[in-house]
């Protein structure tokens, strides 16, 4: 074995959190147009598929009883459930392409990430932080279109996403998505971006 496949870490899942608004969402597109050697988690959900998902892409979609069966056989490393629909993570396919060798990424909330924290030790927890909690305020108040108590709540929750900071491993501050996603990417455990970063059109 070379002496770089001794340095190189051995992939893990690493498990991608913050607090609304943060920029999640761009960040993992960005990494699925430019790397798509990173294998992205795809959760199951009970709840029927948008006009535009596409089952097995954006999520399993399954009924009650298999989301429930998948639970009581252990197979889920971690769940929960919001607005009457259930929504979790397969454990089988990301301990699967982890005994490959593929780095995986999961996008998930900070309750999801400290299930995953108790079910898989060995995960990576990174927290995906804003600039300042001034500029992550400005993005979820930004639309103009919700009421003072609403966005009161919204605020406050993001308080106490961003209080959990320190429960995470690594802290990315996503100042610039392309700079973000980037450094995301090489805490992965495998190569780096090997084409310029670019947001997809």
């Amino acid at each position: 074995m070379s002496n770089d496949d001794d340095a190189r870490p051995a992939a893990r899942l690493t498990v991608l959190s913050g607090p609304s608004g943060v920029g999640k969402d761009s960040v993992i597109e960005l990494i699925r147009a430019r790397s798509p050697w990173v294998w992205l988690s795809v959760s199951c959900t009970t709840r029927p598929p948008r006009p535009y998902e596409v089952d097995g892409t954006h999520y399993h979609f399954v009924d009650r009883d298999e989301f429930r069966a998948h639970v009581r056989e252990g197979e889920m490393l971690e769940w929960a459930e919001f607005a009457g629909n259930l929504y979790g993570t397969p454990r089988g396919p990301v301990e699967r392409h982890l005994a490959l060798g593929e780095p995986v990424l999961l996008k998930i909330d900070l309750q999801g990430a400290r299930q995953v924290r108790r079910s898989m030790p060995s995960a990576r927890l990174v927290f995906l932080a804003p600039p300042s909690f001034e500029e992550l305020a400005r993005r979820l108040t930004g639309r103009g279109t919700e009421d003072h108590a609403t966005i009161a709540r919204r605020l406050a929750h993001a308080r106490e996403e961003m209080a959990a900071e320190a429960e995470f491993d690594t802290t990315v501050v996503n100042d610039n998505v392309e700079h973000a996603a980037e450094e995301l990417v090489g805490l992965l455990g495998s190569r780096l971006f090997t084409a310029p970063i670019t947001l997809p059109q």
